[in-house]
């Protein structure tokens, strides 16, 4: 059975996963925005990609507080969604509501891991906590910018 250190990190390194799948989940947005007509949310992923590396940047000391490595994976789905995204595109066009209602269902992804590691993670330091509580917050604002943009697309 698995210590409280190792449950914790193996949550924490979840989260780092999953800013990986956000990380490359906006760079691959950005290779599909046409650049001449939708330079603002080319702006906007960018955002959200340096967010995903700073958010990644706080995450991997406490992965090691806990005694393990951070992990530099991405999750299978998260390749998978990247994969769907662009066959999607390609058959739906390079329009900015597809592009915008792709990068919402990454968000809802996003928001759900986050939801799930707070409500898992057993005893934890509270700076921890503070920590990923404070991610999660921004995360959810990203993803009600990204849902209004798509709305009014």
């Amino acid at each position: 059975m698995e210590n409280t250190a190792e449950k914790n990190a193996t949550l924490l390194n979840d989260l780092i996963e999953i800013n990986n799948d956000r990380i490359e989940g906006y760079t691959k947005a950005i290779e599909l925005v046409d650049a001449t007509t939708d330079a603002d949310i080319i702006a906007l992923f960018e955002r959200f990609r340096q967010q995903s590396q700073q958010f990644k940047t706080e995450l991997t000391p406490l992965v090691i507080k806990e005694g393990e490595q951070p992990t530099d994976n991405t999750r299978l789905t998260g390749k998978l969604y990247r994969l769907w995204m662009d066959v999607k595109v390609n058959i739906e066009g390079h329009d900015r509501k597809s592009i915008l209602a792709s990068c919402e269902k990454g968000e809802d992804v996003f928001k759900k891991v986050y939801e799930d590691v707070i409500q898992d993670i057993d005893v934890i330091d509270e700076r921890i906590l503070a920590v990923i509580q404070s991610q999660a917050k921004v995360q959810l604002q990203a993803h009600n910018e990204i849902k209004s943009l798509r709305d009014k697309a």
